[in-house]
């Protein structure tokens, strides 16, 4: 993979691999946690998981992904607040990004999602839940340092969620984001289309305590002329671990971390995840709680 498909890759794909994981770490949300019980399945990383946020229980996620060959990064910062209900959930997601292979470029803001996501089967105590989501992108990034697409997107994802047993769940992801008029560095545009697909084990080893193997694949198009495109594809294997630190105010903290390893058409390629939620109560049952 050349250094410039690199860069592409890094301001377009990664902040979409870390949309749905963002989305699903807030979404699944469960009457328990809501009172601090330390149950963490609603925090994945690369992959989004079928749950949405129970109704009073705010979430601030933060998601960094560092790779090793480019020394570029990516962060994304997503806040979750229910509105009405389980079955509808909104949140917005901001992305920022670091492209070394343009002179200058430096780190910056990328682009920004609004986020809709309906839970059409299941919650997070259900053996199998899915829930759509439907994102609008607006182009906040600069294009022409690679920390954006340069134009107005939607992106789709369809999450579903397998519990097997009391130690063992599985999520699936299949999705894809179309931008009509995406631009490069040279202000050149076409359309492009992009496509993803992830799986996941997660064990639970103990209630606040986790293991995970994520896969998470991306097909995606780059411009390269105007009204040109040009594929490309990306294949990560991410072993991690995620725990819980819960407090009687119903406060809980989940760090976690990540060694993304490319496999595939993204051999060589390695990385670092650090991952950080903040949930707790707001509203009429923070006040509640306090009672």
């Amino acid at each position: 993979m050349t250094s410039s498909l690199r860069t592409i890759l890094i301001a377009l794909v990664l902040p979409i691999i870390c949309l749905p994981a963002a989305f699903a770490q807030a979404p699944s949300q469960i009457p328990a946690e809501a009172q601090g019980s330390g149950d963490i399945e609603d925090n994945s990383f690369l992959l989004e998981e079928a749950y949405n946020q129970e109704p009073g229980v705010i979430q601030h996620i933060s998601f960094f992904n560092r790779l090793s060959e480019s020394r570029d990064w990516a962060y994304s910062f997503t806040e979750e607040i229910p509105v009405t209900g389980q079955k509808h959930q909104f949140s917005l997601t901001m992305t920022g990004a670091h492209t070394g292979d343009f002179r200058g470029s430096g780190a910056g803001l990328g682009d920004t999602a609004i986020n809709y996501r309906y839970q059409l089967v299941g919650t997070g105590g259900a053996r199998l839940a899915i829930s759509p989501r439907l994102s609008l992108l607006l182009p906040t990034g600069d294009s022409r340092v690679g920390r954006g697409a340069g134009g107005t997107g939607i992106q789709t994802n369809l999450p579903m969620s397998v519990k097997f047993n009391k130690h063992l769940v599985t999520h699936w992801n299949a999705g894809a984001t179309w931008v009509p008029r995406s631009k490069n560095e040279l202000g050149e545009r076409a359309g492009t289309v992009g496509v993803n697909l992830g799986q996941s084990f997660i064990w639970l080893a103990r209630q606040n305590f986790n293991v995970m193997l994520e896969t998470a694949f991306n097909d995606y198009e780059a411009v390269v002329a105007p009204g040109k495109t040009q594929r490309g594809r990306d294949l990560l294997m991410s072993p991690g671990v995620r725990w819980a630190h819960n407090f009687k105010s119903g406060l809980q903290i989940v760090p976690g971390v990540a060694f993304p390893m490319g496999v595939g058409p993204s051999s060589g390629e390695k990385g670092v995840i650090l991952y950080l939620s903040f949930e707790h109560p707001f509203g009429p049952l923070m006040r509640r709680q306090a009672k």
